[in-house]
């Protein structure tokens, strides 16, 4: 499961890999094995998953690390499984048993309980989880069975679909789906649906089906990405500015690129713009990200002229 330690000559390497991160991984350990396989020099992902939850994991490489923060934000889908009638330390599968308690809820309870929780709601983050406090992870103090007061969260639910009603079966379960907002703990949300079904839950299984607009059908499995030569993994990522899919576009010509690029504010007949993702015109390529203030576009995040270089070359030759 461990990334491999073989020697490998790294090289530079740019793009977003969406991969399909396996059961049982870290985030951690998907991206160690992907650059890996890719012999790339610098490798960053954008948020993690639990190692109980697979799906979307775009990890970052090159050029796309400087952008990797903003995909932080995104809103997410997940496909959630969650077993009836048993709670747990954890509030996922991975705890020990809590207590366990008969399932008697019927489908209108369910669609109540679900309404209920759909839009902005509060959540009190888990204690094993990687969130800090006083800079030590919460599941190092509940590991050592310290209990810590810890900060409400604002979420948004947009929307929890009922997939599949399993309630009066042997092994009593819910199949949803949860779009939400950025940090939302599914694992919360089903202990709180399962509080308040009067039963009791736990998160079994969780698969994260979107993040922003990376969907899981564009995803790459590990072992499928690990069987193929080097020129098809390249050809798996997508460009840099796939993060930036919310961004405004601006092209500049080769004058205004390169002073853009020097961290100079250019002027033109621009409406304002809080995010703008910059281009210069010949050859077309990213050169950074701005915003737009009374026609103003003033730099916020820049690549470096290699990284432009290098991008133009890997596209070049991947073409």
């Amino acid at each position: 499961m461990n990334a491999p330690h073989a020697r490998v000559a790294r090289r530079p390497v740019h793009g977003v890999l969406l991969l399909d991160k396996p059961l049982g991984w870290s985030s951690n350990q998907a991206l160690q094995k992907a650059k890996w396989l890719l012999a790339a020099e610098k490798a960053g992902h954008t948020g993690t998953l639990d190692p109980l939850a697979t799906g979307v994991l775009p990890l970052c490489f090159g050029a796309a690390t400087k952008f990797s923060q903003m995909h932080l934000d995104a809103d997410k889908v997940y496909q959630a499984v969650l077993r009836l009638g048993v709670t747990t330390t954890t509030a996922d599968a991975e705890g020990d048993v809590l207590q366990t308690r008969p399932v008697e809820v019927s489908r209108q309870s369910i669609n109540e309980v679900l309404a209920r929780f759909t839009g902005p709601i509060e959540q009190i983050p888990p204690m094993h989880s990687a969130l800090k406090k006083d800079g030590k992870a919460l599941y190092e103090y509940a590991r050592a069975g310290i209990e810590v007061e810890r900060t409400v969260r604002h979420v948004q639910i947009h929307a929890i679909t009922l997939l599949a009603d399993d309630s009066a079966a042997t092994v009593p379960t819910l199949s949803v789906e949860v779009a939400c907002s950025k940090g939302t703990y599914v694992r919360t949300l089903a202990e709180d649906i399962g509080q308040a079904l009067g039963c009791g839950a736990h998160l079994s299984a969780l698969r994260r089906v979107q993040t922003g607009d990376f969907q899981i059908g564009t995803c790459v499995e590990l072992q499928a990405f690990e069987a193929m030569d080097m020129a098809q993994r390249l050809a798996c990522l997508q460009s840099v500015d796939s993060l930036l899919s919310g961004h405004a576009p601006i092209t500049l010509d080769t004058d205004n690129a390169g002073r853009f690029l020097s961290g100079l504010r250019r002027r033109g007949n621009w409406d304002d713009a809080r995010q703008v993702a910059v281009y210069a015109q010949d050859p077309r390529s990213l050169l950074g990200t701005g915003h737009i203030e009374a026609g103003e576009l003033i730099p916020t995040r820049l690549l470096s002229p290699l990284d432009i270089a290098q991008v133009r070359q890997q596209a070049a030759w991947l073409n």
